[in-house]
């Protein structure tokens, strides 16, 4: 499928591995740390660890020799997932914690807690509606041109131009 989260699920949508990723980013690499933080069985693990390797998300490296050990360490592709699983936290926090938070995302100087919003990387401004929306990119093919074609709304409101794609 060519949606962009139809991809990234299709990498990381398993949710032992999105919890093997928020472990990764916490320092831990090895096999048997994993299955001790995530109470994981050995069979489930191996799947996850060597999926989210293939994916690019994790590099597997030798440590030991004999007998034959590795560890897995973020690749730049895994430490781009850091903002998404911060959203997932909050998100979480936000929504299924009535008795409070349990992991808080901090300012590692202050110790303030931190609240991510996702901003424009251009102009700064938060990206929120009804000022943002989906649209359909330049390399979409339908049917994602169809389904995310903006519809004007009133004053202000404009229709994004797709150029067509030429093979």
């Amino acid at each position: 499928m060519p949606c962009p989260v139809a991809q990234s699920l299709d990498r990381i949508g398993e949710w032992w591995s999105i919890l093997i990723l928020r472990d990764a980013m916490r320092g831990v690499s090895r096999f048997d740390e994993f299955q001790k933080s995530l109470g994981i069985g050995t069979a489930t693990l191996t799947r996850r660890l060597d999926s989210l390797v293939e994916a690019g998300l994790l590099e597997k490296r030798p440590y030991q020799e004999r007998p034959p050990r590795f560890e897995y360490v973020l690749t730049a592709c895994g430490e781009d997932f850091r903002p998404v699983l911060w959203s997932l936290i909050a998100w979480g926090n936000r929504h299924f914690a009535p008795e409070g938070p349990s992991l808080v995302i901090v300012d590692t100087e202050t110790g303030a807690w931190a609240d991510p919003i996702l901003v424009d990387r251009e102009t700064r401004e938060p990206i929120a509606r009804p000022k943002y929306a989906v649209a359909a990119g330049p390399s979409a093919r339908e049917p994602l041109p169809s389904r995310y074609r903006l519809k004007s709304e009133g004053p202000g409101s404009a229709l994004i131009q797709i150029p067509p794609v030429i093979n």
